[in-house]
């Protein structure tokens, strides 16, 4: 079986005060607006972004939608038939240590085997050259088993109330943080987050 070796992790991706997401690891996003999520990491990085999606979807990022959070000119897209191809392909992307964020779109969360790769292969990254991490995109519930954390954004009640629009950004799992669930507004690509009204316990 596949082990991770535990070492403690490069200098975290900070999006915001108390938002950050572990350099060298797989991360999960879900929830209507994990794409957003991936463009806010994707802006808080350096360098270029590798983006991956199945070849089947007809939906695909548009260049003035990304263009608020990051330059569209700092995305790199690859396709596959297949998620294992999918996770086939941001594994070699991580071991490579060019990049520093992967995003993968996925159709399911992925297996526990699959995310330990995906964390050896940030690993090695991370000995080569940038530290890279994999975020992977996945539809509610989300689930996929190891990974370093867990979010889940989705647009708030009254999304664009007063003409700003906000989410509601829920952090689920954390390996060495609690669970937490924030108000979020992006102005002028800076993310402010405030405490999130009440709400039902939180989902793992």
């Amino acid at each position: 079986m596949l082990q991770t070796r535990h070492a403690p992790a490069p200098d975290a991706l900070r999006l915001a005060p108390g938002l950050a997401l572990a350099r060298a690891r797989a991360h999960e996003a879900t929830g209507p607006a994990r794409v957003l999520f991936a463009l806010l990491a994707g802006g808080a990085a350096r360098g270029p972004i590798l983006w991956l999606q199945p070849g089947w979807y007809s939906e695909k990022l548009n260049g003035d939608g990304v263009l608020p959070y990051l330059d569209p000119g700092r995305l790199i897209f690859g396709t596959a038939r297949t998620a294992p191809e999918l996770l086939a392909a941001a594994e070699e992307a991580l071991r490579s240590g060019v990049v520093p964020l992967v995003a993968v779109d996925l159709p399911a969360p992925p297996d526990l085997t699959a995310v330990r790769r995906l964390h050896l292969a940030a690993e090695a990254g991370a000995d080569r050259g940038t530290a890279p991490l994999a975020l992977l995109l996945t539809p509610d519930p989300g689930g996929a088993a190891g990974v370093e954390t867990r979010w889940h954004i989705a647009p708030s009640p009254g999304w664009a109330r007063n003409g700003v629009a906000s989410w509601i950004l829920t952090r689920s799992r954390d390996r060495m943080a609690p669970q937490a669930r924030w108000q979020m507004t992006v102005e002028a690509g800076e993310i402010r987050l405030t405490a999130a009204p009440a709400a039902g316990p939180i989902a793992r």
